[in-house]
């Protein structure tokens, strides 16, 4: 029988269930993207000493995977909205599968790099289109638990990849670890087809594609993470980084200068100019970057100066996973209930008391501190971040929501990248500062130093976080 048999009460019921299978692919697609982010940072020692590269090698698989995260997730975004998030989300699980399984075959390096930009690919297409069909699946009204929960399926991914990784290159092989992704990958393509376009209605696939904004977008990318890569500006020399620079300027400039003519460019700049998407981008941004900064300091302070031991800190840095991935559905419901500008302040002020005690530890600090400080980092960002969301994708009309979702996705992976660059830098200028050496690097060895250059870190995120408290004070209550 088909849908056109079927009683009204039939096909509603074939409505919802279609519904649920895509709320739960969606899941299924945002944890194996997770998963994919964090099992590969395990095993990269691993993967060094197979492969026979060296560290500045193998960043390479890392680098380039987040390179396609944030140059693609805006342009799949933008295809999905056009042909049909459902197309892309089967798509992306299958380019998915492929790529990993690309991936467990590498020879060298060299393979390993492009078969991880093929999965950087995959990741991004599941990213963009899965998030979409997972609000498009839930009630109207309900943005903020959809949110809440595809949250916390990507800390979920975040949070089991690390032990799986670990277990899998101690009992099987590290190739295991790329397989491992391949049978889920086909599960959601699977998935993908019982579905059917149930939810995955979109705009006219007869508007124009602009792929001359989607290729300057992509070269800005590339642009700017070889701007942030440390390791590449020591090799290139800071005239080539003076040109690059330059590069990215011009081609920034004439970016925006050909979508703001274009008649359907891959972003639309005018986006920005509705009040909870444009106040809602700056303070994702600056809240991403004061979290990619406690990332990179955290790790050096409790292993170098409190002298923890690696499982030990691998414990304590479970503790802000397991907040986000536990709050986050719960801020999403709260943000349909009672709307985002209370969450979105409470995140902030949850996040400057974390930064706080951060730039008050010391080399004789109990552990206690720096895993309290942790924690309230994990349930800041839950606070903050689903609602943060949840009300920019809802500000623009339905048919935008995946290149909404693109330009999200893209924030996130900048934040981070810009947060870490910052952090090193900081860190490097006050460590030079406080120990009288110019043209030294941090040492952790020099312990009242590094924590006093520390503390200086932390300080800059605090006042970073002045920003997202007043563009949260600016969004409205609805």
């Amino acid at each position: 029988m088909n849908l056109q048999d079927q009683s009204p009460q039939d096909q509603s019921s074939t409505d919802a269930r279609a519904r649920r299978l895509t709320l739960i692919n969606s899941i299924i697609g945002v944890t194996i993207a997770g998963i994919s982010t964090r099992v590969f940072m395990i095993s990269v020692p691993t993967l060094a000493t197979a492969l026979e590269t060296d560290i500045l090698g193998i960043s390479w698989a890392l680098i380039v995977y987040q390179m396609a995260g944030i140059g693609l997730g805006v342009i799949c975004g933008r295809l999905g909205d056009i042909y049909g998030h459902h197309k892309m989300f089967a798509s992306g699980m299958a380019i998915m599968a492929v790529g990993s399984l690309l991936c467990g075959f590498s020879q060298d390096v060299l393979q390993l790099i492009l078969f991880r930009f093929v999965q950087g690919v995959g990741g991004a297409m599941i990213q963009s289109s899965g998030r979409t069909l997972a609000f498009r699946a839930m009630p109207a009204g309900s943005e903020g638990k959809a949110q809440g929960l595809m949250a916390m399926s990507h800390q979920l991914g975040f949070f089991i990849g690390p032990p799986i990784g670990g277990l899998i290159i101690d009992l099987v092989h590290w190739r295991g670890i790329f397989f491992l992704l391949f049978v889920p990958s086909l599960v959601g393509m699977a998935l993908c087809f019982v579905t059917g376009r149930s939810v995955a209605a979109s705009a006219s696939p007869r508007q124009p594609i602009d792929y001359r904004g989607a290729s300057i977008f992509l070269g800005l990318t590339v642009v700017i993470t070889l701007l942030l890569d440390q390791k590449l500006a020591e090799f290139l020399g800071g005239i080539s980084q003076a040109l690059l620079a330059v590069t990215f300027v011009g081609a920034l400039w004439g970016f925006v200068a050909h979508e703001r003519r274009t008649p359907s460019p891959m972003i639309d700049l005018s986006f920005f100019s509705v009040p909870a998407f444009g106040y809602g981008s700056v303070g994702l941004l600056m809240c991403c970057i004061t979290q990619g900064l406690v990332t990179f300091v955290a790790p050096f302070y409790l292993q170098e100066v409190l002298k923890l031991s690696p499982t030990f800190m691998g414990v304590i840095f479970l503790a802000p996973s397991v907040l986000s991935m536990v709050l986050s559905p719960v801020s999403g419901v709260l943000t349909d209930r009672i709307g985002a500008r209370f969450l979105l302040m409470s995140g902030v002020l949850i996040l400057m008391s974390a930064f706080l005690i951060g730039a008050n530890l010391g080399a004789d600090s109990h552990w206690i501190w720096p895993a309290g400080q942790l924690a309230l980092a994990g349930i800041g960002s839950a606070f903050f971040n689903t609602p943060s969301q949840a009300v920019m994708i809802s500000s623009l009309p339905k048919e935008h929501w995946g290149t909404a979702i693109g330009i999200i996705n893209g924030i996130f992976g900048l934040g981070h990248m810009l947060g870490i660059s910052l952090s090193g830098i900081f860190l490097t200028l006050a460590f030079r500062y406080y120990s009288g050496i110019p043209g030294t690097t941090p040492n952790p060895g020099d312990t009242q130093v590094f924590v006093a250059s520390m503390n200086v870190t932390y300080m800059f995120a605090l006042a970073i976080s002045v920003i997202p408290l007043l563009t949260s004070i600016k969004m409205k209550k609805t």
